[in-house]
Formats: structure tokens, C-alpha cells, sequence
């Protein structure tokens, strides 16, 4: 197994890596729209999408994956009136390619986050 990490995303909050690739499978940890220096972006649930995003994308990069290679996702929302906002904006970064995808909504997410992402993906 490997351990992925990288300077571009935050580091893990816990005791856990960023991502681990075994068997040329990617499994990214849950990403929350931290900046890669820790910093919490407070903002509305489009100002997070976009770092979980930006986050994650950098994640599989470091691993040797990339979006377009994500088999499957979970997405966990603070909100579910927020649904139809992240979703447009998960159509936007993953463009043509639809991986599998689950999305649950959840009462609390680290440091009240509003949205969380987390994938597998082929390296």
C-alpha cells in the first residue's frame, strides 16, 4: 500500500492520509474545504464546493490518478437544500465524465463544514 501525500491539499486533520493506493486503486480521504495551509474557507457552499474540489483534484493528482480516471464518490452535505448548488457545480468539475456517486446528508461535518467529498479512483 501508499501512503499518498501532498503540499497542494491540506494535511489530514486526524489519523488518516490523504489517500491510499493499493492494487492501482485510489481511495481519497474525505476533503472539506480547508486551504492546502489549514485555513477553514468559510465562505457560502460555493465558496467550500470549490476548495473540496480543488482539493480533491489535487489529491488524486499527487496519487497518479486523475478526475477523469474516478470510478465512484460520496458526497456528504450539512444541507440538503444545498443539493441542487454543489450539484451544479460537481457537473462543472468532473465536465463529461460521470463517475458513480452517492450523496448523503449528514447533521455535522468537521468544523461545520457545509460540504465534504471523498472518491475512488484508478491510478
Amino acid at each position: 500500500m501508499q501512503i499518498v501525500s501532498t503540499q497542494n491539499a491540506p494535511s489530514a486533520i486526524g489519523p488518516y492520509s490523504q489517500a491510499t493506493v493499493h492494487n492501482g486503486v485510489l481511495y481519497a480521504s474525505g476533503q472539506i474545504a480547508l486551504t492546502p495551509q489549514g485555513e477553514f474557507v468559510s465562505g457560502d457552499v460555493t465558496a467550500q464546493a470549490k476548495q473540496v474540489f480543488a482539493n480533491l483534484k489535487a489529491v488524486l493528482e499527487a496519487g497518479g490518478s486523475g478526475v477523469e480516471k474516478v470510478l465512484k464518490t460520496t458526497l456528504f452535505l450539512a444541507d440538503i437544500n444545498d443539493f441542487a448548488t454543489v450539484n451544479a457545480l460537481y457537473a462543472d468539475f468532473f465536465g463529461s465524465h460521470k463517475p458513480a456517486r452517492s450523496t448523503i446528508a449528514v447533521k455535522t461535518l468537521p468544523k461545520n463544514a457545509l460540504v465534504e467529498l471523498e472518491c475512488i479512483a484508478l491510478v
